[in-house]
């Protein structure tokens, strides 16, 4: 619903912000040209204004007053330089022109006042207004610049929608990031708190059960029950940890911090934790590391390379409960450095490629296989590798598969 009234506000602003631009276009292109030379006020009246001034052959009748209204004047020169008509003329205009006054007022002002002329047989009219009411000023363009004019204001227009529509979207993002950072805070501080309040009465459980397994007085099926929730109980305690990883690597909340390492020596080691944290005797589980993979080194966060080899282990244990072999293997395949584990299958096992593109992530983002797999593919992307599957029948493997780059001997 946010983002779809976001979606509509953005839309608004836009087609806003076009009407803004077109709506300012038209009314500037309007007051030039209502205003220009060629408005109602300047150029058209010179032509009602010469029809209404007739020679009667004793003298002149004039009958456009009204065309001139109060404060303009007017007056003929004849053909040979003289005034020989007049109407309200300011006594600062002289009464003989010479060709050069006339080729110089016509273009320009006539002392200050602007004015019009039109050609007649008789002579010359002059049209004058008060000084200061008309700014005129002589134009000339190429034809091959006039001819422009639209494309550049095509251009312009164009380029005025772009920035308006460019600020509408980086404001927009802005909204949408500082949205999206506050439903992420909201989202972390949520995972947090509940796994904060699962992990205390957790604790409890798991102290209270290992107490129970270790009681002598009880009898053995009281103990595998006691067993039995203590495991349990440390799934939830490690899917818990993982949902918090998970979050922060979704994130980009998790700093990486990267080291050079040895993989042989990572890969033995989480055997060895596997071991440790009591592993049954119904499961098996092999390190294969070849001699020509010894001295590899990688730089990588040992942490959460070590958490993806515990998760795939700890994969193949929670899903055969009747037992299986396990074998943690390191290879060298081409330019990459691979981290396996397989289940229920050793070296020898036959190897059946996937029908699927290699990935643990269904269409919605959820993991088919648990949240633990998809925090080994998080981990892989982190240090730009990839994660892939193999499954066939009862055999599972997963390889951690690191680019070339972080591979050095």
């Amino acid at each position: 619903m946010r983002a779809r009234n976001g979606l509509k506000a953005a839309g608004l602003v836009a087609a806003s912000a076009l009407l803004i631009v077109v709506l300012t276009a038209a009314g500037l292109l309007a007051f030039i040209f209502y205003n220009m030379s060629a408005g109602r006020d300047w150029t058209a009246p010179s032509e009602k204004v010469s029809a209404a001034l007739i020679w009667s052959g004793n003298g002149y009748t004039f009958t456009g007053e009204e065309l001139l209204g109060e404060q303009r004047w007017a007056m003929l020169i004849g053909l040979d330089g003289q005034v020989v008509w007049s109407l309200r003329k300011p006594a600062d205009v002289p009464e003989a022109y010479s060709l050069t006054d006339v080729a110089s007022f016509t273009r320009w002002y006539l002392n200050d006042y602007p004015v019009q002329c039109r050609v007649r047989d008789d002579g010359l009219l002059v049209i004058g207004s008060p000084k200061g009411s008309v700014w005129k000023h002589d134009m000339s363009m190429g034809m091959d610049v006039l001819l422009q004019i639209p494309l550049w204001f095509a251009f312009l227009f164009f380029l005025a929608i772009g920035c308006v529509l460019g600020l509408a979207f980086l404001f927009l993002r802005k909204w949408f990031r500082q949205a999206q950072q506050v439903r992420d805070t909201a989202r972390s501080n949520w995972v947090n708190g509940v796994s904060h309040d699962i992990r205390t009465p957790l604790s409890m459980v798991m102290g209270y059960a290992n107490q129970l397994e270790e009681d002598p007085a009880l009898p053995p099926a009281r103990r595998e029950q006691a067993a039995i929730i203590r495991r349990q109980s440390q799934t939830i305690r490690d899917l818990v940890n993982d949902l918090n990883l998970t979050m922060r690597l979704d994130y980009e909340m998790q700093p990486l911090r990267r080291a050079r390492l040895r993989p042989a020596a990572l890969v033995r080691q989480a055997a060895a934790d596997l071991i440790n944290g009591g592993l049954e005797d119904r499961y098996s589980l092999e390190v294969d590391v070849p001699p020509e993979a010894e001295e590899v080194t990688l730089l990588a966060d040992e942490g959460l390379l070590k958490r993806a080899l515990m998760n795939l282990m700890n994969n193949g244990v929670r899903h055969n409960p009747d037992g299986c072999a396990i074998t943690v293997r390191l290879a060298l395949q081409g330019a990459e450095c691979a981290l396996e584990v397989d289940s229920a299958g050793g070296p020898g096992a036959p190897e059946t490629p996937p029908t699927a593109p290699p990935s643990v992530l269904n269409e919605d983002g959820s993991a088919p296989h648990g949240t633990g797999l998809k925090l080994v593919e998080q981990i892989a992307r982190a240090h730009g590798g990839r994660f892939e599957i193999v499954q066939n029948g009862a055999h599972f493997r997963g390889r951690i598969l690191l680019p070339a780059g972080q591979a050095q001997i």
